[in-house]
């Protein structure tokens, strides 16, 4: 017999990994719904839960006390069911370089929905495959959750690059304040763009090699830049990111790229050039990858929010889905005459 309340998400829907898995956990805290996920990543070359996603499943159930069943690696499913905020402080190693953005992606809007408060020290990847960097969290991100009365103090305190991650991240996430239903819709005017290029345990000029390849790229195609910064910061192990953002009151979009062993720093900047641009032109205020991260915070925000972003993604259609069974939020999603998509949320205030 199923238990009263209990979401149950068929995890292989849309994207079908770690995604729909983080947003359950999170909206199943903010609504106080026990949430049970089955066929975790049934599409998978390796099935089940990977150690990211055990990470975040028990960070949340040690902040807010839950119950959980099926917390194993390799499990295909996982029942989670969440009680109040038990703790206020945490102190986490997720092993190796397992992305520390990701995990916050979680965390961020279960403390601060909730209308909790917490400071969290995170030991993981600040800038590997798999998640945005740590830059494009701060200046893209934490931008759009501002706007959304969610305000989060953040300390990078050690980058943390593929294999041997070790970075550390502090951050503060505090209560949510009440906001208007969120608007972005139209066609963006031509942004001004910002560069940030960072290295560990490399020369400096590998961090400016790819700031100047990617000043270069977007110069020549009209965008003014309003400032390019190229520094090293601490590391343990050798690695670089870069991020070019766009983040204020008419747009809110990024483009970035992290170094690999072998990978040109010339390369890296432009591709961070090259996906910053795809963004920009398509017109849309809110890049592809930002609109799937503030959605189930709109699911939540009461009245019509509407934003226009690029592109669906898989990662776009299942948090809208998601969102719709845990908080019964309703969407629509159109054509925009301008180019790419608008999405109309009518989000309702958690119970």
């Amino acid at each position: 017999m199923a238990e009263e309340g209990r979401v149950i998400i068929d995890g292989s829907f849309g994207e079908g990994g770690g995604q729909i898995l983080r947003t359950a956990v999170a909206l199943s805290v903010v609504s106080g719904k026990p949430t049970q996920v089955v066929n975790i990543r049934a599409g998978r070359s390796i099935p089940g839960l990977r150690p990211q996603h055990l990470s975040a499943i028990r960070t949340l159930a040690e902040l807010f006390s839950a119950h959980t069943e099926g917390l194993h690696l390799g499990s295909r499913s996982i029942y989670f069911s969440p009680r109040k905020q038990a703790r206020t402080t945490l102190d986490l190693d997720i092993g190796t370089a397992g992305s520390i953005t990701l995990l916050l992606q979680a965390v961020i809007p279960s403390v601060s929905l909730t209308g909790g408060e917490a400071s969290v020290q995170l030991s993981g990847g600040t800038d590997v495959r798999g998640g945005p960097t740590m830059d494009y969290m701060r200046h893209v991100m934490f931008t759009a959750y501002e706007r959304l009365g969610i305000s989060v103090e953040v300390e990078v305190v050690r980058r943390g690059y593929y294999p041997k991650g070790g970075g550390i991240v502090k951050a503060l996430v505090r209560p949510r304040r009440e906001t208007p239903p969120f608007q972005a819709v139209g066609r963006a005017p031509v942004p001004t763009v910002s560069i940030l290029s960072v290295c560990g345990k490399l020369p400096r000029s590998v961090a400016e090699r790819q700031a100047t390849e990617c000043e270069g790229y977007l110069s020549s195609r009209q965008l003014q830049l309003a400032s390019v910064e190229a520094r090293v910061e601490d590391a343990i192990s050798p690695g670089t990111s870069i991020v070019a953002f766009a983040g204020g009151e008419t747009s809110l979009i990024g483009g970035d790229s992290i170094g690999e062993r072998g990978k040109p720093a010339e390369v890296v900047g432009r591709e961070a050039a090259e996906r910053f641009f795809e963004e920009h032109r398509s017109g849309a205020p809110i890049d592809s990858h930002l609109a799937d991260m503030i959605v189930p915070i709109l699911a939540c925000t009461p009245g019509e929010s509407r934003f226009h972003t690029s592109k669906i993604t898989g990662h776009l259609r299942t948090n809208l889905h998601v969102a719709s069974l845990f908080t019964s939020c309703q969407y629509e999603t159109r054509d925009s005459p301008e180019g790419g998509i608008e999405i109309a949320i009518h989000g309702q205030r958690p119970s």
